[in-house]
Formats: C-alpha cells, sequence, structure tokens
C-alpha cells in the first residue's frame, strides 16, 4: 500500500469512526493501534471488525513508543498524510501515572514526528484537546488564548504536543494543523467517560457519583461532528493552525443527568462527591477560525446526540 493515510489509535472511539468515513470514500487506511488495556480492548476489536472486509485497509498492532515499528510502519505505508490520534486520554489516571502519559504523548509523538520528517510526510493532523486551556476565565475559549497554565499531566502532554508538531512544521514545513477536540461524545464513546458511564450505570440502577454541586459544564460535541471537522482539516489550506472542534454551547453536569435520565426513562442515583484536581470548570469553544478555515459548525445539538447514543447503548445492552 502507498500513498495512503496512516490514523494512529485508528480503533478507538474517534478513529474507529474517522476509518469507517475514510474506507467509505474509497482512501487507503493503514492504522496503527497498541489495544491497550485503558478498557477492554475487545471493545477496539468491535469497533474495527468491519473494516477487516476492506482490501484498502491495513491493520498494525504495535505501540507508537516502538521507533523501530512506527519507522518500518511509515517505510512500507508511503503515506502522503498522517492523522495522529493515539494517546493516552484521561485526566484522573493522567494524575495517577503521568510517567506513561509522558512516555505515550510525548516520546511517542516525538517517534510520530521525526517518522513524518523522515519519510517526507507532508501534512500531520495532531488530534489535541480543549483540557489545554484550563481553568481560563475568558469563555468563550479562542485558539489565541494564553495555554500555559495546564491543571492536569495530560493536558500538559497536549500542549507540549501542539508545541513538538509546530517545530516540526517549522523546520521541516509539514503541513500542520493541532485540532482542540472539545469533549466527544457518541456511540462507541470510551466507558469511563462521564455520558457513557452515568449512562450505564443509569441503566443498570446503579449509583453514579457526581463531583462538585452539578454546576460544572461542558461544550459536548457529537463524534459526526468532529469527524467532519477533521475530514474538512484534510483539504484546507493552511500551513500551521490550532483550531477549536466544538459545539460551542454549554451543558451543566446535573443537566447532562437530567437529559439521560429522560431518554433512559430512568432515575439516576446520585451520590455526590467533592471536587476532583485536575477537573476543569468548564469547556466552551470559540469556533470561528474552524468556520473560518474549514468551513465547520457542529450541527448535533446535545438532545439529539445524547438520544442516538442512548439507543445505540440500550441497542448494544440488547445484544448481549
Amino acid at each position: 500500500m502507498s500513498s495512503g493515510v496512516l490514523v494512529t489509535g485508528g480503533a478507538g472511539f474517534i478513529g474507529s469512526h474517522l476509518v469507517d468515513r475514510l474506507l467509505a470514500d474509497g482512501e487507503s487506511v493503514t492504522v496503527l493501534d497498541n489495544f491497550n488495556d485503558f478498557y477492554d480492548p475487545a471493545v477496539k476489536r468491535t469497533n474495527m471488525a468491519a473494516h477487516l472486509d476492506y482490501g484498502h485497509y491495513t491493520l498494525v498492532e504495535g505501540d507508537i513508543r516502538d521507533r523501530e515499528l512506527v519507522n518500518a510502519t511509515f517505510r512500507a505505508g508511503g503515506f502522503r498524510q498522517v492523522i495522529h490520534l493515539a494517546a493516552m486520554a484521561g485526566v484522573q489516571p493522567s494524575i495517577q501515572n503521568p510517567s506513561l502519559y509522558q512516555e505515550v504523548n510525548l516520546t511517542g509523538t516525538a517517534n510520530i514526528l521525526e517518522a513524518c520528517r523522515t519519510y517526507d510526510v507532508s501534512h500531520l493532523i495532531f488530534a489535541s484537546s480543549s483540557s489545554v486551556y484550563g481553568n481560563n476565565e475568558k469563555v468563550p475559549f479562542s485558539e489565541s488564548d494564553p495555554v500555559d497554565r495546564p491543571i492536569s499531566p495530560y493536558a500538559a502532554t497536549k500542549r507540549a504536543g501542539e508545541l513538538m508538531t509546530f517545530t516540526y512544521h517549522h523546520l521541516y514545513g509539514i503541513k500542520t494543523a493541532c485540532l482542540r477536540l472539545f469533549t466527544v461524545y457518541g456511540p462507541r464513546q470510551r466507558p469511563e467517560m462521564a455520558i457513557h458511564l452515568f449512562t450505564d450505570r443509569i441503566y443498570r440502577g446503579e449509583e453514579i457519583t457526581v463531583f462538585g454541586d452539578g454546576r460544572s459544564s461542558r461544550d459536548y460535541t457529537y463524534v459526526d461532528d468532529i469527524i467532519a471537522g477533521i475530514l474538512a482539516g484534510r483539504t484546507a489550506e493552511y500551513d500551521f493552525q490550532i483550531i477549536n472542534l466544538g459545539c460551542s454551547q454549554t451543558v451543566s453536569l446535573a443537566e447532562l443527568v437530567e437529559k439521560i435520565e429522560h431518554y433512559l426513562g430512568k432515575k439516576a442515583k446520585i451520590v455526590h462527591r467533592p471536587d476532583r484536581p485536575g477537573d476543569v470548570r468548564r469547556t466552551f469553544a470559540d469556533t470561528a477560525r474552524a468556520r473560518e478555515l474549514l468551513g465547520f459548525r457542529a450541527t448535533t445539538p446535545i438532545d439529539t446526540g445524547l438520544k442516538l447514543f442512548t439507543q445505540w447503548y440500550c441497542e448494544k445492552r440488547g445484544r448481549q
């Protein structure tokens, strides 16, 4: 396979949705994923099972920390474009195990960047995160806002990744977009993320834990909208850009629980706990730059997205 696109982390939540679209569009796709045990690897196997039916799909099982494997993958692939989604995700786990996050998100990303340089990749899309904004008081969050005070190791590694990609753009001319993703949800969402976790426990009649007073808020963005933004980033005109991808609407934690209750038709058993270190108070995306450069506008309101997610969840439960 040559002149295709490499998707790191392509068996995960966002990655598998992206690969769905790329394959449907006839693209030659290579996925590099290590199927780690951050959550049940069988979930990722299910995510990408249908991809194996495509002749223009290649799966490489391995770790981005493995420099030799990364180089061999690039050498064999002849990629013109890399979409780098692979990372250790999650704020709280990064506080518990910061060294792992540094190894994967920094060393692993450095390996990808070096391979991009060595094998003449012309275009890189890097998945960053709204967590880089920390507890900025100004809202909505704009790409020109200061982001020098991350409040978790995860956020710090994502900001460092942005800086590393700029360095490689500056030195080697790699066209690069750093996409700051705002709380992505939808079918296949990782099981430890709030919407999936709350849905699962409410459905089962188990307790859910709400940290803080319920007034913290997030800019929840449906996965189809995120995929549309990534795809637009593949063809847009820029040299190096940092771009927010969000819904530009906020929902409080308390409202989120009420909406999930509504779509499941079940009441939550709520246990309240104090705020946790590392959790930001709110996220809220200014998407003016995304509209200008990518023609991006999220089209899935939270109620529509949650209805689709809970339907998917209930169907999945019915198949088990």
